[in-house]
């Protein structure tokens, strides 16, 4: 699959290349058809569909001065044939010099307007990275001896944070982690990732079990949608979680689940365990349906093997025939070189799985015990 992926991507590169290339030469290719189409056709015949179409492809395109040499170009051409053959002066000449000119300013004026939608753009995108890197920033590669990679994939262009959340926190007890996924889009849902993530740190450092923290992430969500009054679909909104902690040296992973999918665990030998919950819970936001108090289910993490836990944006990407992505029967017998390259498979399959168009984010954990 690997060499499939390595293969595919230089050859879209190139195909991107040529066709980038071909972009550029294009308002000159159209000057040129023009010119032709005027100097060996009869007078009645016009070439303006040629050389109209040849600043406004470049206005888009081009910058500001090379949009203007553009149009100008197109009007010495357009002058200069007319002038070669004799006809500058007739009514069909005449009107398509006037025709070329005013397009030639209005491509001027669109390249303006274009060139203001990007910087707004660029602006924009740069206050998401900011808020990406502020709300989920990426952990380090190593956390309390654990290897640790996080992926997040946006279905959404030029999103970079939506309701999918993760975070990794050392702690006394352990590394602690969590995976999540907040109902509904908008900056609501990301709202309801901050306040997560937030009580996810604190409640980690000080709490002593894992219960303890699903509680105290409950409180937090109850508290911001009583304050927001309602601003987070206080009446039915609900996160779903997955929590998860890695006690140093003993080679367990303790799991806590609140209505999420269950994570995996990758072993060294190619194995794959899922970790569903023996007693299935509501999401967290729903506790007043379930007075049952948590319970965290402790399995065995031995040396070499990987866990990984995700939203379900994986699980539930669909491809043309409408078939899910299966990462349990996709990842059974295969070995990865870490967490970052078991990510980086994972987010490729997805997307060629789904023709490239995801339809719900992904968050995606992998913690590998050395």
């Amino acid at each position: 699959m690997k060499g499939a992926g390595a293969h595919a991507r230089p050859v879209e590169r190139r195909r991107i290349s040529w066709t980038r290339a071909f972009v550029r030469v294009l308002p000159a290719l159209l000057i040129a058809a023009g010119a032709a189409y005027d100097s060996f056709t009869p007078p009645d015949y016009t070439a303006a569909p040629f050389f109209t179409a040849a600043p406004l492809v470049a206005a888009p395109l081009f910058s500001r001065r090379g949009t203007l040499l553009i149009g100008a170009a197109t009007i010495v051409v357009v002058l200069a044939v007319h002038l070669t053959l004799g006809t500058v002066a007739d009514i069909e000449s005449v009107t398509e010099l006037i025709t070329v000119v005013t397009v030639s300013c209005l491509a001027a004026v669109i390249n303006v307007l274009v060139r203001r939608s990007s910087e707004r753009l660029a602006s924009a995108r740069e206050i998401a990275e900011a808020a990406q890197r502020a709300v989920l920033p990426e952990p380090a590669e190593r956390i309390g001896g654990f290897e640790i990679a996080a992926r997040y994939e946006a279905a959404q262009a030029d999103a970079f944070i939506g309701g999918d959340l993760y975070a990794v926190q050392d702690s006394p007890y352990g590394v602690r982690l969590v995976v999540g996924d907040v109902r509904g889009k908008g900056m609501g849902a990301v709202s309801a990732v901050a306040v997560v993530i937030g009580a996810f740190r604190e409640a980690a450092e000080h709490e002593a079990t894992l219960e303890a923290v699903a509680e105290r992430l409950e409180r937090a969500l109850d508290r911001e949608g009583t304050r927001r009054e309602g601003g987070l679909d206080a009446q039915e909104g609900f996160t779903t979680a997955v929590l998860a902690e890695l006690p140093h040296g003993e080679g367990v992973v303790r799991i806590l689940n609140r209505g999420h999918p269950p994570p995996l665990v990758l072993h060294a030998d190619g194995q794959l365990d899922p970790l569903p919950a023996r007693r299935p819970a509501l999401p967290l936001g729903l506790g007043e349906l379930d007075r049952r108090p948590d319970h965290a289910e402790e399995r065995p993490f031995p040396g070499g093997a990987t866990l990984l836990l995700y939203t379900d944006g994986l699980s539930e990407a669909r491809d043309a025939r409408g078939e899910f992505y299966d990462p349990e029967a996709r990842l059974r017998g295969r070995v990865f070189r870490g967490p970052g390259h078991l990510l980086r498979t994972l987010a490729e399959e997805v997307r060629r799985h789904t023709g490239g168009a995801l339809t719900d984010d992904m968050a995606l954990l992998a913690v590998r015990q050395p």
